[in-house]
């Protein structure tokens, strides 16, 4: 007996767009429960014999009426029928399970009967048909209603092969099967490898997920060829969509890795070139190879700086290279590094010339130095540069800091008093820089003074700065005071006309007033209207009260602190370019705040500079003599101040008025590089002396502008024809200028489309290229077409360049070309 609790929605539903329904109860499962049925203002008639009586009720006598009009058994055919003239107006409802499924889903193409028959079970569920209804078109035929009811297994809206695909990929690789399980449950596993194998050419006796992931990575590794051209192109594309989309990304990573384990794919690259591998990025094995091999290369000079920067941009679109950026990074500077020693001679003709050439060219070694060692220190892959860094260390310290260090020292040797005419003294910072910026009306200034922030420090943050929009920054440098340490290079950048020791050398005396500490820098300052603040400060400080603090002050110095806090130590020495790294974050940031609160005039400056190498010093490095004196007031690793001071030729000896200071403290510093060897103290970071890196002190003037200067950078299609004629399309693509800080890097999607269908690949290109020669800024997008391209045959299709909306994952449009499609048949042996 079949319950009518089923049958009432539908009936009712019937009843809410016509007065008549007529019900065929061929087996009659109904006849005895009809009585029971519960319609409200519907009255039921059963139709025994009596078609007329029936037809003369609903149309004469209750012609307003509803009426349920139900006839169990074999209906009589054609004009046997006496009713057929109303049942062909009013439809015939049959509660036949099947074809109420049908009716509900609204889908009366043929074959939907034998879908819902054989997935009885599925149909079973109100909750999966809602979900299922949902998804359907009135068209969807047989395969499209059991790849949407695969989709409502899968718990998603989309019903492509691609998107069934990347579902239980990532389930897969979560080493999950709930999904794949459900699908296998309601029988629908057979249908969707019978798909795979269709539209992918996956075929197995037994198929699995397992063995579907190490078949796509087999092909993958073959180029998906394929004995007959073309078949594997959907699961080409498909593949390549897995990898790039966001959503799938990490999935097909780690199972690429596992694939990777199963086909043994290192060893068989163990013996590749690198120019075979530089544009594979199948599996992560590829990226060590590269890295390994770029390593090899650098250390043994087989390969020009050039090359080794060409292949590493070209790595930059592998799915992997996020993970090896630091390497990369370290690679790319012990890289430059050692091709810019392999040709430099340190000349030095005049004490001038040597800090014009240090401010113009030689600091750029001391900053690919300290470049490499943060990014090796930083990275997780350690172990390849284990033999770059010695390499590294080797012509940094002997052909870099030794040499120019005794050819500099002759220099030092030379001059009388300690100054230059190619750089001004630091002595002269606030009447040189800040006054300029003050004595014109209400004009404020900031000066933001940064402990140890080298010169090759200062030019990486002008360009950081350069890259934020509106900023400005231009980087000039002054000739430090010697000795070169934290107490007299911050009591010079003070207003003040006098300058010297104090008895005991510290405090320094500006203007015979102690200069040490934020409460005494604040006396100082008070005479121009100025005020001292810790940057923790101003970093921690409300937008609203930064502003009134600017606003009450002429000049506002800030002092930061993270390079000097952190080299001074013996203990944390070695982490001195973290320090940098962190320094050059906060200071953006500080600026960032500063600007924030209406200051335009902004300045970044620094007390002295540094030196420092990471491997520990030779004996060599330290001077063998001790400091000789009447009166020895302090003694540090790099600078004596004393009294009747004993000349010595390890030592510089200054008497005061010749670095122009007020005191009668004498000065020596160790010649060169050299040190003095002290108990505690550390020995790699050091400051003091005279050196190049602790006295080229950087000053760097920063504005924020009205309007926006950045951009990304122009990319322009080049079409070599207006036709695509087989199964694929290589397009010209040209950058059309350098990027630089304020012309920036482009990452673009190429795609081909017809109206909005995709009948493509979407290669993503990075157009990243800082080269003045146009020809090193062409690249090509190779564009690979769909089987479903040949529904398309002599239409007019679009090639897009797009590009990623900001913190979206939607696309825009950049560039588009039509193009007509006209392939012949012989094109479908192209591929």
């Amino acid at each position: 007996m079949s319950s009518l609790s089923a049958v009432l929605p539908h009936l009712e539903q019937r009843f809410e767009s016509q007065r008549l329904v007529f019900w065929h109860d061929t087996d009659c499962e109904y006849a005895s429960d009809l009585d029971a049925l519960d319609l409200a203002g519907v009255t039921t008639l059963r139709v025994e014999n009596n078609e007329y009586a029936v037809k003369n009720r609903v149309l004469h006598d209750e012609p307003a009426d509803r009426f349920l009009i139900y006839r169990a058994g074999v209906v009589p055919p054609d004009t046997g029928n006496w009713l057929l003239d109303l049942e062909l107006t009013y439809g015939v409802f049959t509660a036949d399970r099947t074809a109420l499924v049908r009716q509900e889903l609204g889908l009366t193409g043929s074959g939907i009967d034998d879908v819902v028959r054989n997935y009885e079970k599925f149909f079973r569920t109100a909750k999966r048909v809602q979900s299922l209804k949902a998804l359907l078109a009135a068209t969807d035929d047989p395969d499209k209603l059991r790849a949407k009811m695969c989709a409502v297994l899968l718990t998603q809206s989309k019903h492509s092969m691609l998107e069934l695909t990347r579902t239980l990929l990532i389930e897969n690789a979560r080493g999950a099967s709930d999904k794949y399980e459900a699908l296998a449950e309601q029988g629908l596993d057979v249908f969707h490898w019978a798909g795979t194998a269709k539209i992918y050419g996956y075929e197995a006796s037994e198929p699995s997920v397992d063995d579907f992931v190490l078949w796509m990575f087999r092909q993958a590794v073959d180029g998906f060829a394929s004995d007959t051209p073309g078949a594997l192109r959907n699961i080409q594309l498909d593949f390549a969509s897995l990898r790039n989309d966001r959503r799938s990304a990490d999935a097909l990573a780690t199972l690429a890795r596992r694939a990777s384990e199963s086909l043994n794919y290192a060893n068989s690259i163990e013996d590749a070139e690198l120019s075979d591998l530089v544009g594979n990025d199948l599996f992560e094995d590829v990226e060590r190879k590269v890295i390994s091999a770029l390593t090899h290369a650098i250390v043994g000079r087989t390969m020009s700086a050039r090359e080794v920067s060409e292949t590493i941009r070209a790595r930059q679109s592998s799915i992997w290279a996020d993970g090896y950026q630091r390497l990369y990074t370290a690679l790319g500077a012990a890289s430059d590094l050692l091709s810019e020693l392999a040709t430099a001679r340190f000349e030095i003709a005049s004490f001038n010339e040597g800090l014009d050439r240090y401010r113009k060219n030689w600091f750029r070694i001391d900053q690919l130095y300290r470049q490499f060692h943060f990014a090796a220190r930083t990275t997780e892959y350690a172990g390849p540069l284990e033999t770059l860094r010695a390499e590294v260390e080797k012509n940094y310290a002997n052909r870099f800091l030794y040499e120019l260090g005794n050819t500099w020292q002759q220099q030092v040797d030379a001059v009388d008093d300690w100054r230059s005419v190619t750089l001004r003294p630091q002595t002269s910072f606030f009447a040189d820089h800040v006054e300029p910026i003050v004595r014109k009306g209400n004009r404020k200034a900031v000066v933001i003074i940064s402990d140890a922030l080298r010169y090759e420090v200062a030019d990486e943050l002008r360009s950081r700065i350069r890259q934020e929009d509106r900023f400005d920054a231009t980087l000039g440098a002054m000739l430090g005071v010697i000795p070169s340490y934290t107490q007299l290079g911050m009591a010079a950048l003070l207003p003040h006309k006098t300058l010297g020791h104090s008895h005991d050398g510290d405090p320094v005396l500006v203007d015979g007033q102690r200069s040490d500490g934020t409460g005494n820098r604040n006396k100082v300052l008070a005479r121009v209207n100025g005020f001292a603040i810790q940057a923790e400060e101003v970093l921690a400080m409300p937008r609203g009260e930064l502003r009134e603090l600017y606003g009450a002050h002429q000049v506002l110095y800030v002092y930061h602190d993270r390079i000097d806090a952190t080299g001074d130590k013996a203990r944390t020495e070695r982490q001195v370019f973290e320090a940098a790294d962190d320094a050059l974050r906060d200071l953006v940031d500080l600026i960032k705040r500063l600007t924030n609160a209406n200051a335009t005039n902004i300045l970044v400056t620094a007390d002295h500079g540094f030196l420092y190498q990471d491997t520990a010093l030779a004996d060599a490095s330290y001077l063998s003599t001790k400091p000789q004196g009447d009166d020895l007031v302090v003694t540090n690793r790099r600078y004596v101040l004393g009294r009747g001071l004993k000349v010595d030729s390890a030592f510089r000896k200054f008497e005061p008025k010749q670095l122009g200071l007020s005191s009668d403290l004498e000065v020596q510093v160790p010649k060169s590089i050299h040190r003095l060897k002290l108990p505690g103290a550390g020995s790699r970071f050091v400051h003091g002396g005279a050196s190049l890196q602790e006295v080229v002190v950087p000053v760097l003037t920063v504005n924020k502008k009205r309007k926006s200067d950045t951009r990304p950078v122009n990319v322009e299609v080049l079409p070599e024809t207006d036709k695509i004629t087989t199964g694929q399309l290589v397009v010209k693509l040209f950058q059309s200028e350098p990027v630089s800080e304020k012309v920036q890097p482009r990452t673009l999607r190429a795609s081909i489309y017809i109206g909005e269908t995709l009948i493509s690949n979407q290669p993503e290109l990075i157009f990243d290229q800082p080269s003045d020669d146009k020809r090193d800024r062409y690249q090509s997008a190779r564009m690979l077409l769909s089987q479903d391209a040949n529904e398309f045959n002599n239409r007019s299709v679009e090639f897009r360049l797009e590009e990623q909306i900001p913190n979206t994952t939607q696309w825009r449009v950049y560039q588009r070309v039509q193009y007509l499609l006209k392939r012949s048949f012989t094109s479908d042996f192209d591929f």
